[in-house]
């Protein structure tokens, strides 16, 4: 029997990579901590749909406390915030000569090679849409950029095999040298996705909306200031250009956004799973987690990130009852983006 792709964490971002790849033909044991999701899926139940793909799959699922063994290949999707946790779940059941890779939004390498070390971890970057609607039940919405890379940029046998892997899953999977370029890139990109779930606008919307221009590139060109001191040079994907950004280029920052609402116009998912989490599942986020490595590097190099601690503390409000989702809240990043 070939050895199995671990999914761990099969929830939007996972179940939709592990479903594929079992369609596929891989070995694939998925794990997650949601037992009537584990049974969907042990009964050949997880259904994934929507204009990507829409069929039903299944095969072995476990709770993390019922995981035995050493495995070589983990894909771990939680949540930025679960990332330790999950990490040190998954460690005694990593083999020697394995590797975790995180297909999460953030830049949870730094946490994960932490606790299993930087041998033992490949970076990842996707960029494609799902949520997790119920227990054996995935929205595939749209496709996105999806990119390997070792942590140190060299090519390795094994990064190969992970691309031809992954390329079962997304054809355009992409091999990278500079996968923490991608990490930095979406941190500037996921800025505007986190902004937008202060309302109920979809994401689209959000970047049209003329008087969310000037926060939309104050707080994206802080978050790139931060890459720029850390020494790493931002790439672009699925129409957005970090360099003009980073440029200022006014011109150029108006067509980047004409793109990206033109990219998000054509997704069946309207709005980020951030606004997912707090207006459906009333559940804490992961915001602070995905911000806080940017904002602890900007402090490192003595910048100041005004309008990423806002953010932080506006979605902290929600999430504590404090404040509602809309314009006004908003409103509020917008008018101290207005001052900077």
């Amino acid at each position: 029997m070939a050895e199995p792709v671990v999914i761990w964490g099969a929830g939007a971002i996972g179940g939709t990579i592990g479903a594929c790849l079992r369609r596929a033909g891989h070995e694939v044991l998925f794990v997650d901590l949601v037992p009537e999701h584990v049974a969907a899926i042990r009964g050949e139940r997880l259904q994934i749909e929507g204009p990507v793909a829409e069929f039903a799959t299944g095969g072995p699922a476990l709770l993390p406390q019922d995981v035995r063994g050493q495995h070589k290949l983990v894909i771990l999707a939680v949540k930025a915030h679960h990332t330790e946790a999950a990490t040190r779940a998954l460690a005694p059941h990593l083999a020697a000569d394995g590797a975790v890779v995180s297909c999460q939004n953030g830049l949870n390498e730094l946490t994960i090679a932490k606790i299993v070390g930087r041998e033992r971890t490949i970076g990842a970057f996707v960029n494609f849409y799902a949520d997790y609607l119920a227990p054996g039940h995935i929205a595939y919405a749209k496709r996105g950029a999806v990119v390997v890379g070792e942590l140190d940029g060299s090519r390795t046998p094994r990064l190969e095999a992970l691309h031809a892997l992954l390329r079962d899953f997304d054809a355009d999977a992409v091999l990278s040298d500079n996968v923490f370029g991608y990490l930095w890139g979406k941190a500037g990109y996921g800025a505007i996705l986190k902004a937008s779930a202060l309302t109920n606008d979809t994401i689209a919307d959000f970047i049209a909306a003329p008087e969310r221009q000037v926060l939309i590139r104050r707080l994206v060109r802080e978050i790139l200031a931060v890459a720029a001191a850390e020494g790493v040079t931002p790439l672009g994907f699925d129409g957005f250009d970090p360099l003009a950004f980073m440029r200022g280029d006014k011109a150029a920052m108006a067509d980047c956004m004409r793109r990206m609402e033109g990219f998000n116009r054509a997704s069946a998912k309207p709005r980020s799973g951030i606004w997912r989490d707090l207006a459906v599942r009333k559940r804490q986020t992961d915001v602070a987690a995905q911000l806080n490595p940017v904002r602890a590097a900007a402090r490192g190099h003595g910048l100041t990130t005004p309008l990423a601690d806002a953010l932080v503390r506006l979605i902290g409000e929600i999430e504590q009852g404090q404040r509602a989702i809309g314009q006004e809240t908003a409103d509020v990043l917008s008018q101290m983006a207005a001052q900077h």
